[in-house]
């Protein structure tokens, strides 16, 4: 256990990794749903949170859905019915095919290959953004050339190289589910232009989770410059209806659409989302220069082509100040060493005091139910960063004072 504790007292209310700010707004709008009665899956919340929704991410249209993992599902059946034709309905639209697949992600972004039959293939991570890396994919092409979809997650916030990958896909004949649920409000400069994150893909999805930067509590949001997709997409979320008197079915359809009271937290959110990205990199910008006599480095961007939403501020701490640390799939041992320390070390410190942090994604080939899985890369980097990495505490109502005593906490462990 963490012992250098002189001179501090925990905190008296926890520090928490990330959790919902609200402001209001959020209220007025649910209790709206409320007295009206629209309390099921249609109603004016839904209505402005998808005409919002595609206002704020400059793309045409917008389809309100419970998860963001809902939009991935959806998106993965599209994908698949484009690209290999509809099914009967007793098979998978992805079935028998691989997808190249981000391998540091949360498990949510590969599941719904899985749903809809599909083989993840896992893709190594780069070191400049902790995103997937384009030279592995080119690899990953070589060894399938047959693969014809690709699913891109931007970690943390921070967009992965989505110009290099865009012309891979190309090159490819693929497609791109782009998972933006971690980098709602992110850019990425493409052609010259900066592009919001969650329209850079064939396919975007975005997240409304409850510890997002923009929350409902839950929903999600799938992003199109397609009319036929938005609408797909939006009939199959409720149960597949046609447009008959009585209910006739001629797909298989999904409870996927979002409600009009989480719509209400949404629609009373979005309106802050820019003052969240701008609490969020001041939290980044304090870490970074109070731990910048620690070894260790912030997670990464390339300034020139993106700006990220600094949704999570993660370390890296240097190879050559990495305490002794191991992990099991469900367990962890940690010792210190004077000068050194461990993410275990960092994150047992912060826990001690009642602050939040996490381990970093353990990447996807790592997983128990994935293990069989290909991965492609030469130097596993996702792995190197799940060991060497953390989470560290990001919510943006933490006080300055507050993140002060945490990188201090930091310093601390590393004598």
């Amino acid at each position: 256990m963490f012992q250098n504790t002189k001179g501090f007292k925990r905190f008296e209310k926890r520090v928490w990794l990330a959790t919902p700010t609200m402001h209001g707004e959020e209220l007025k709008y649910m209790t709206e749903a409320y007295e009206t009665n629209w309390m099921s899956t249609v109603g004016e919340n839904i209505n402005e949170v998808e005409r919002i929704g595609a206002e704020v991410m400059e793309c045409k249209y917008a389809v309100a859905l419970s998860t963001g993992t809902d939009a991935l599902h959806l998106s993965m059946k599209l994908a698949g019915e484009k690209l290999y034709g509809q099914r009967p309905v007793w098979e998978r639209a992805l079935q028998g095919h691989k997808v190249f697949c981000s391998d540091m992600t949360f498990d949510a972004t590969v599941n719904p290959v899985a749903y809809e039959g599909g083989e993840a293939v896992f893709i190594d991570t780069e070191y400049d953004t902790w995103n997937m890396d384009p030279v592995a994919l080119e690899k990953a092409f070589e060894i399938y050339p047959e693969v014809r979809l690709i699913v891109v997650a931007h970690l943390y916030g921070t967009p992965g190289r989505m110009a290099q990958i865009k012309r891979i896909a190309d090159a490819h004949g693929a497609l791109i589910v782009e998972d933006a649920a971690e980098s709602l409000g992110a850019k990425y400069k493409l052609h010259g232009n900066w592009v919001e994150t969650g329209t850079l893909g064939d396919y975007n999805c975005i997240s409304f989770n409850g510890n997002k930067i923009i929350t409902g509590s839950s929903g999600g949001m799938f992003l199109t410059n397609s009319k036929e997709d938005a609408d797909k997409l939006r009939k199959w979320s409720t149960q597949s209806r046609e447009p008959a008197p009585w209910y006739q079915h001629e797909e298989i359809g999904y409870n996927y659409r979002m409600s009009n009271i989480i719509a209400g937290v949404i629609r009373g959110q979005i309106p802050f989302l820019k003052a969240h990205v701008e609490q969020k990199k001041a939290i980044y910008e304090r870490y970074r220069e109070g731990l910048s006599d620690r070894p260790v480095k912030m997670n990464p961007f390339d300034a020139k082509k993106s700006m990220p939403n600094y949704w999570l501020s993660c370390i890296l701490i240097d190879e050559k100040a990495m305490a002794p640390h191991t992990r099991g799939d469900l367990d962890e041992k940690w010792t210190h060493e004077k000068g050194k320390s461990s993410p275990g070390e960092i994150l047992a410190a912060l826990a001690a005091f009642r602050a939040e942090g996490r381990p970093i994604w353990k990447p996807m080939h790592m997983q128990p139910i994935y293990r069989d899985h290909v991965f492609v890369g030469k130097k596993d980097v996702g792995a190197d960063l799940f060991r060497r990495g953390l989470c560290l505490p990001s919510d943006n109502k933490m006080t300055p004072e507050e993140q002060d005593i945490i990188i201090e906490i930091i310093h601390r462990c590393f004598r």
